[in-house]
């Protein structure tokens, strides 16, 4: 088949250090070569995807831009339909491409959504139900029942570029945005209960600031210690920092659709604690590849048991199921489905027997923007 991937603008494939959805586009893109397809990736000008890539931007266009995503779109549509072009399939990653695939019906659409519920997006997706709408984790599909969600995939990645760790550090992890809903403050305070470091790796993005000044600022400098906060990481420190801690803490305080950073822990076999929000227990499986815990406590108490916890086990489970291989294969059996019915047809729903809703409203495609306001079914 002929791919094209459109990605964001806001971040280059593979990412520097933040991005997860560019990281799924560039394990995507890796392994649709692998298997024979040929790719197109379009993204930011300094990205590095397997196959062909084409840009709009030479460099990332952060924070994240309404009018910059709409200039991407439009730049990939146009040499998607162009006359020479004859792709297959599109696969779009970032919410304004949708308006520019109602203008080529004939053109198979397949839209993943890698944000949690956004009342604006929906009402974006509503006028444009001709798309294929991919999901990836059943309660991010659950969250929005007005959505015809086609297909759940979990994500995956390359299980050869996460070398097993000892968890000899003596110390917790932390990985994720200085956020509210990230719960940094919460990692602290489960670490200082638990009597061990946390490490932290991650940055504090502008619209998260008054949270940080007032929440996580006075725990870095009160005195107490038993905190070490490193900054944004890129591949190599984070493993470094995920392969010599006892666990990795996740206490969420939304519905967060996914969460990479669990399936990077689990792959170096560090077990992960989270709370039971989002897809966390789609991901964790109890006892295997970490805990699910319901508060502060509880997260301590978990800590303090790690002793026993095997290690190999938890990377051989995560190897077998969070696998981009997989993922990418699972792509292309939607990919062979949807070019197998008439343009403009639309997958029969049944998922949709789901009814609750959460609130939470994010931003545009589900980033914090400061500039800007797997079961298939039938066919």
């Amino acid at each position: 088949m002929r791919i094209a991937l459109v990605s964001s603008c806001a971040v280059s494939v593979p990412p520097r250090a933040y991005g997860g959805t560019e990281l799924v586009v560039a394990e995507l893109a890796k392994n649709l070569t692998r298997l024979g397809h040929d790719v197109t990736t379009f993204a930011t000008g300094d990205s590095e995807p397997s196959g062909k890539l084409q840009w709009r931007f030479e460099k990332p266009v952060w924070p994240p831009y309404e009018s910059a995503e709409l200039r991407h779109a439009a730049h990939a549509w146009q040499a998607i339909t162009a006359p020479s072009a004859a792709f297959d399939i599109v696969h779009t990653h970032q919410a304004p491409s949708l308006a520019f695939a109602s203008i080529a019906p004939s053109i198979r659409t397949v839209y993943t959504i890698h944000h949690c519920r956004d009342e604006r997006l929906i009402d974006l997706y509503r006028d444009f139900p001709n798309a294929t709408y991919v999901g990836i984790s059943r309660r991010q599909a659950e969250l929005i029942p007005e959505i015809p969600v086609d297909e759940i995939i979990l994500h995956g990645l390359d299980p050869d570029l996460y070398e097993a760790g000892r968890g000899n550090g003596g110390y917790v992890a932390f990985l994720g945005r200085f956020a509210p809903e990230k719960g940094p403050h919460f990692a602290i305070d489960a670490a200082r209960r638990a009597g061990v470091t946390v490490r932290m790796g991650g940055g504090v993005h502008p619209p998260d600031r008054p949270f940080f000044e007032r929440e996580v600022k006075p725990r870095l400098e009160d005195g107490t210690g038993g905190v070490e906060w490193l900054g944004e990481l890129s591949h190599a420190p984070k493993l470094s920092l995920l392969r010599d801690a006892r666990a990795m803490l996740f206490p969420i305080d939304w519905e967060e659709p996914f969460g990479l950073v669990m399936i990077e822990s689990m792959l170096v076999g560090t077990p992960v604690i989270g709370f039971p929000h989002g897809s966390v227990a789609e991901v964790i499986e109890e006892g295997v590849t970490g805990f699910i815990v319901r508060d502060v406590a509880e997260m301590a108490a978990r800590i303090r048991q790690l002793d026993t916890f095997d290690r190999e086990r938890c990377r051989e489970r995560a190897r077998e199921k969070w696998s981009s291989l997989r993922m990418a294969r699972e792509h292309e059996a939607l990919y062979e489905h949807v070019m197998a019915r008439a343009p403009r047809g639309r997958l029969s729903s049944g998922v949709h027997d789901l009814s609750r809703m959460h609130p939470r409203a994010t931003s545009v495609d589900g980033r914090r923007a400061e500039a800007a306001p797997s079961g298939r079914r039938p066919l």
